[in-house]
C-alpha cells in the first residue's frame, strides 16, 4: 500500500485533478481527460484505469440527458463543474462529470487497465472479480475497462454512492499523471438513436489504445476525414 495520507492527498505525489479543470467547454474537457488516471479506493486497495475514451455532452443537442430536462436522478447535469453523475445503462453504472455551463456534461467511455506502485497485482485481481466475463471467468485485462459499464463494474462505482457528488482524493478522484495521450481520434458518438444529433463528432479515443475502447474508430472501413479525425497534440480541437 500507499504511505500514509498527507496533506489530505492519499500518497506523495497524488495529483488530484482541480474543479478548475473542468470549468471548461465540454470537448475540450472530453479530449484532455484522456490519458488521466482513475483512483478508486475499494477497502484497502486503489483499483485504477487509465482513461482511453470520451464523450462530450450539452444540454442544448438532443442526444444529453440533460436535454430531457432537470430531474432528482439528472440534478447532477446542472450542477458546477466536477460533480459526478452516474446513471444506470444498459445493466449496469456509468460516470459522467459537469463541465462548464448548466446540464453539459462528459462520459467516461472506456479505460485501459493502470498498474503502478500504487496499484498491483492484488488491485488487477479485485478489478477482474468485480467485472468476471460471461462464464464468470476473469476478465481478459485489455477488455477489463473497455465500455462505460466494464468500466464502472471493474472499478466498483454505483450510482447511489456516488451520483451528485464531489470527487474526494481520499476515495475517489482523477490522478493526473502529466503524461500525453498522443494522437486523438475524434468521431461520431455511440448509442444515439436516429434523430437526436447522432451526427456530432463529440467522441474522443486514444489512437495508441483504440483497440482497447468500446468500439474502435480504426476498424476495417473506417476512413480518415470521413468516419474520423486525427489530431495530434498540436492540432485544436474542432
Amino acid at each position: 500500500m500507499p504511505p500514509l495520507p498527507t496533506l489530505s492527498l492519499p500518497w506523495s505525489g497524488a495529483r488530484p485533478l482541480p474543479d478548475a479543470f473542468f470549468d471548461r467547454d465540454a470537448q475540450q474537457v472530453a479530449r484532455t481527460l484522456l490519458g488521466k488516471v482513475l483512483r478508486h479506493r475499494v477497502d484497502d486497495l486503489w483499483l485504477s484505469a487509465r482513461i482511453i475514451e470520451t464523450e462530450a455532452y450539452y444540454l442544448n443537442e438532443k442526444g444529453s440527458h440533460s436535454s430531457l430536462g432537470a430531474t432528482p436522478s439528472r440534478r447532477a447535469m446542472f450542477m458546477p463543474p466536477g460533480h459526478l453523475y452516474l446513471y444506470y445503462a444498459r445493466g449496469g453504472d456509468s460516470l459522467n462529470i459537469s463541465v462548464q455551463g448548466a446540464g453539459n456534461a462528459v462520459l467516461i467511455k472506456a479505460g485501459r487497465l493502470w498498474q503502478d506502485s500504487i496499484s498491483g497485482p492484488d488491485s488487477v485481481q479485485r478489478m477482474q472479480r468485480n467485472n468476471p466475463d460471461a462464464r464468470g471467468q476473469p476478465r481478459p485485462p485489455e477488455r477489463l475497462c473497455s465500455g462505460q459499464t466494464l468500466l464502472c463494474k471493474a472499478l466498483g462505482l454505483k450510482v447511489a454512492q456516488w451520483n451528485a457528488r464531489r470527487f474526494d482524493p481520499l476515495r475517489f478522484f482523477i490522478d493526473d499523471l502529466d503524461e500525453a495521450p498522443g494522437p486523438v481520434l475524434q468521431t461520431r458518438r455511440l448509442g444515439i438513436p436516429s434523430g437526436r444529433d447522432e451526427h456530432l463528432a463529440y467522441r474522443f479515443v486514444e489512437a495508441a489504445h483504440a483497440d482497447q475502447c468500446t468500439r474502435s474508430p480504426l476498424r476495417r472501413g473506417q476512413l480518415p476525414g470521413r468516419n474520423f479525425f486525427l489530431l495530434t497534440p498540436q492540432d485544436p480541437t474542432p
